[in-house]
């Protein structure tokens, strides 16, 4: 009963494999080269927004001391 189990789903599993449409070489290309456009924008935006709060604290404790 279990090797019938496992072979039933081993050929199901294979079905839904034949089923799977696959990106083109362009379409990965594309989408690599955006996420990697997203990433490097979202380190400049927070490069940003590191050294500007960095500089007004640096201005809110020089006024104490």
């Amino acid at each position: 009963m279990a090797l019938s189990d496992a072979t039933q789903f081993i050929k199901q599993v294979r079905l839904e494999v034949s089923k799977v449409t696959w990106p083109s070489r362009k379409e990965t290309l594309v989408t690599t080269a955006m996420v990697f456009a997203m990433v490097f924008a979202a380190a400049i935006y927070f490069f940003v927004v590191d050294w500007v709060l960095q500089h007004i604290v640096r201005l809110v404790l020089g006024m104490w001391s």
